[in-house]
């Protein structure tokens, strides 16, 4: 007799770390004399890309965090950019800074990302962050992945010992957190959507994050029985009646009868990246502030 999945709500998880994060915000910002502070840049008007900072900067009044973003127009210069963030870089209110993704196409991202300070990349994008993960030292990680890892950890879901395979190789997600399960004791395995015989690499996994942006690419049959399946894909399908909505890149009503625990979209994944980045805002102020 099947037996659904048990359903990780990453909408739960995600307001439970801000409580705790209010909390701790309000302690420290009295012996800081200020609160953290986030500055989110964005460059254009993506839709997607103003609604994502809308959410940043709602979520930054949840827990306190003061937001110094700013918005500047599509035709800005990569000049005018690196000007921005070298003034951030130098401002003692600001413990994070973000560049929001994507950016026109006549900038140059890398060099943007590459301009940060590490130590208020909260992004944790920039080559010296990257190379701390690597390393296994302390630094800023990627929210996403970091974001994974805590919902397993409040699921009660140790990787020591357990196969894990990622499918997506991007930098954004699939790379740190294979990182981070290897870290962790798990025995990782990268795919990607060119490996050939996809399922017979999948079927294999305890744990599974998918994270390729390719609607409903793994199928219940891909999945081994009881495994742990995280979805980070977001994808905006159109169905035959020509109705909008959001999926991952599980097929989530067929996995959800196959999996052990499942994330869903919306409201898995999703929500724990925002919650990761004011972690990080508050931790690059500990640091920066010496509140520990």
């Amino acid at each position: 007799m099947s037996k659904t999945a048990v359903i990780i709500d990453g909408k739960a998880v995600a307001e439970k770390i801000q409580g705790q994060l209010r909390s701790q915000v309000e302690e420290l910002a009295q012996k800081a004399s200020r609160p953290p502070g986030l500055a989110v840049l964005m460059v254009g008007d993506n839709p997607a890309s103003a609604a994502y900072v809308r959410n940043k900067e709602r979520s930054c009044v949840k827990v306190g965090i003061a937001s110094y973003g700013r918005h500047f127009p599509k035709e800005t210069t990569q000049e005018e950019l690196m000007q921005a963030i070298a003034e951030l870089n130098e401002d003692d209110r600001v413990d994070g800074i973000l560049v929001q993704l994507p950016l026109p196409n006549h900038l140059d991202m890398v060099a943007a990302i590459n301009h940060i300070h590490p130590d208020k990349d909260v992004d944790g994008l920039h080559p010296v962050n990257l190379g701390r993960l690597m390393r296994g030292e302390p630094g800023l990680c990627s929210c996403t992945p970091a974001g994974v890892m805590a919902l397993l950890r409040e699921y009660g879901i140790d990787p020591k010992g357990k196969q894990a395979t990622i499918v997506g190789r991007s930098i954004l997600v699939g790379k740190p957190i294979a990182l981070m399960l290897l870290a962790a004791d798990a025995t990782v395995t990268m795919a990607h959507s060119r490996s050939p015989d996809l399922g017979a690499i999948t079927r294999n996994a305890d744990i599974l994050v998918v994270a390729v942006g390719r609607p409903e690419l793994i199928t219940a049959d891909m999945v081994k029985p009881g495994a742990i399946v995280i979805d980070v894909g977001i994808n905006r399908v159109t169905d035959y009646e020509g109705k909008s909505r959001l999926t991952g890149d599980v097929n989530y009503d067929s996995a959800k009868d196959v999996a052990g625990f499942i994330t869903p979209v919306p409201g898995g994944v999703g929500p724990m990246t925002v919650t990761l980045l004011l972690q990080n805002t508050v931790e690059s102020y500990i640091r920066r502030l010496g509140l520990e």
